[in-house]
């Protein structure tokens, strides 16, 4: 689907407040309700648009550390690769997992309460898959995060 200045006006607002009327929206694209409403339905269905959730604040409910956990492996058969990505499938302290090109095979961003938390994940995830190292970076302030796309 091509996405024209209006879609991208739609999709800035919705980023920005997914939860704000469609009145709303349509007022701030210059649009009515109607149009709007069928623009969304169409960027859904296209797959540009995807599931509408909420963002919690992970201090407030006791997530107060943050880990980039860098993992090198010297396992790259599909098995290891399944196994691998199932434990981190199963661990919802994993917010994300990327994996990378250069020397460093995996990045993973961990959200628990502290240390010991960590710890008890890492535990676990050694425990269940083999990975050759494993470097833990503590955040210790979150300067920019968002989901926002440059639009």
């Amino acid at each position: 689907m091509k996405i024209d200045d209006t879609d991208r006006k739609i999709l800035v607002e919705l980023q920005t407040d997914a939860a704000q009327s469609l009145d709303d929206i349509a007022r701030k694209v210059g649009s009515s309700k109607t149009p709007v409403w069928n623009r969304i339905r169409k960027m859904k269905e296209a797959g540009i648009i995807g599931a509408q959730t909420v963002q919690l604040d992970a201090e407030a409910l006791g997530y107060e550390a943050c880990f980039f956990v860098l993992i090198r492996t010297s396992e790259h058969e599909a098995e290891w690769q399944r196994a691998f990505l199932k434990a981190l499938q199963d661990r919802p302290e994993v917010q994300e997992a990327h994996r990378l090109a250069g020397d460093i095979d995996y990045i993973l961003k961990v959200r628990v309460k502290n240390a010991r938390a960590y710890d008890a994940f890492y535990q676990a995830l050694i425990a269940e898959v083999r990975v050759h190292n494993v470097t833990a970076l503590l955040s210790m302030e979150e300067i920019k995060s968002t989901t926002a796309l440059p639009l």
